[in-house]
């Protein structure tokens, strides 16, 4: 019954500790100024309206979010926004469990970067 539970309500009793959620200035100044894998999860009309400098754009919907992922560093840190979290926090998920080993999800998504 917990399992049925758990599959049903999306409950994990698993801890990602290789997901870090930062606030936005810690985002801004991990990703300013550095080479780092940047990745904005929105749709690509959303991406063509505005986004942070040197995002890649990998739509979390899309049917080809794993396939592009797995051309990513697994090793190297990622770092992932969207509209307001919510998007970002279920590809944080996936990434995890593709075997990503530093994940960073920015709290607010790019409405509260800005």
């Amino acid at each position: 019954m917990i399992t049925i539970l758990k599959y049903l309500f999306g409950i994990n009793s698993e801890t990602n500790n290789n997901i870090k959620v930062l606030d936005a200035s810690t985002f801004k100044q991990a990703v300013s100024n550095k080479k780092v894998q940047l990745i904005d999860v929105r749709t690509a009309n959303e991406y063509k309206s505005g986004c942070i400098n040197k995002a890649k754009n990998i739509d979390i919907f899309s049917g080809e979010f794993s396939t592009e992922a797995d051309k990513l560093d697994k090793v190297k840190p990622v770092y992932l926004y969207c509209r307001s979290g919510a998007r970002s926090k279920r590809a944080s998920k996936k990434l995890s469990k593709l075997g990503f080993k530093e994940i960073y999800d920015l709290k607010g998504g790019i409405l509260n970067y800005r």
